[in-house]
Formats: C-alpha cells, sequence, structure tokens
C-alpha cells in the first residue's frame, strides 16, 4: 500500500502539483481512505519528503564520485551523470519544477538545495571560473533538466542518446 501511495502521490504531485493536490486526492487515487493514507504518511510534507530523498541522495553521490574525477574529464563525467540521473528520476524534476518553493525548502535536501546545484554547476564548467565556462555549464544544466521533465514521448535510451549528443555539442571536445 505505502508503495501505492507514494506511486500515486508522485503522478498527482507531477501533474498538478505540490501544493494541487491534496492528501484526499492521492487517498481517491489509490482508492483508500484518507485515514488509511495518514496511517502510513503523517502529513503530505512526508510525502514530498520520501519522494525527494532517492533524488537528493542520488545527486549526493554524484557529487562524491565527481569529486574524484581530474579537471580535464570532470565536465564530460557530470555531463553523463547528470544525464543519467536526469532520465531517472524524471517525475521528481517535474514535481521540483512544478512548486519550486515547497520542494527547494522540503527536509528531504538536508542543507541549501543551491550548494548542489552550484556543485553540479562546477563540475558542469569544469571546475573553472571562466564566465563562458559558467554559461556553458548553466546552458547543459537547463538542456538536461527540461527534456528530462517535459514527458516527451520518446524511449529512454533514444532521449538518453540525444540529449548527451546535444550537450556534448554545446561542449565541442571538451565533454
Amino acid at each position: 500500500m505505502r508503495g501505492r501511495l507514494l506511486d500515486a502521490a508522485l503522478r498527482l504531485f507531477a501533474a498538478h502539483g505540490y501544493r494541487g493536490t491534496s492528501l484526499n486526492d492521492i487517498a481517491v487515487e489509490v482508492g483508500c481512505s484518507k485515514a488509511s493514507l495518514l496511517y502510513h504518511f503523517s502529513s503530505k510534507e512526508t510525502i514530498l519528503t520520501e519522494l525527494l530523498t532517492p533524488a537528493v541522495t542520488a545527486v549526493g553521490e554524484l557529487h562524491a564520485r565527481l569529486r574524484e574525477v581530474p579537471d580535464d574529464q570532470v565536465a564530460g563525467a557530470a555531463v553523463e551523470g547528470f544525464v543519467d540521473l536526469a532520465l531517472r528520476f524524471r517525475r521528481e524534476i517535474a514535481l521540483l519544477l512544478s512548486d519550486v518553493p515547497e520542494t527547494t525548502g522540503n527536509r528531504a535536501w538536508d542543507g541549501d538545495p543551491l550548494d548542489r546545484v552550484e556543485g553540479l554547476l562546477d563540475a558542469l564548467s569544469g571546475r573553472s571560473a571562466d564566465r563562458r565556462d559558467r554559461l556553458r555549464a548553466w546552458m547543459a544544466l537547463g538542456a538536461i533538466v527540461m527534456p528530462s521533465a517535459s514527458g516527451l514521448e520518446l524511449p529512454e535510451a533514444e532521449l538518453r542518446a540525444e540529449l548527451l549528443r546535444g550537450v556534448r555539442r554545446m561542449y565541442g571536445e571538451r565533454a
């Protein structure tokens, strides 16, 4: 039941936003009572935390792996790693983008979510302070996040290949 509730919540949050989805909406989607839902989750925020924690953890793990990558290879490793994460957590990204204040303020982040974005941008820029490299990093972030969360009906392998091809074109030979 718990897994079905989480799946329904993620679907509804991504479709209608965190604010636009009630606990009752989730319960109705699964076919249970609100009381039954509250037996498993004490609040809507608890559901959100449980939904976001795996994605936040995966971003932290990517950061840890990227720390070990040499500067001249880190942008390419960051692109590939982030594309894989973005595809794996497509619905969670859609949720994050739909209700930024609520989702980025959630306790799943264990700190400031902007720190995680900054760490990813640092890796995507090849740890460079050059403004063009930083711009390219922001472009890569958007080029990966937006299509991943858009709901495009492409097979995952094809979407992955196109994301990598497009972002690598932005980088030229460096990624």
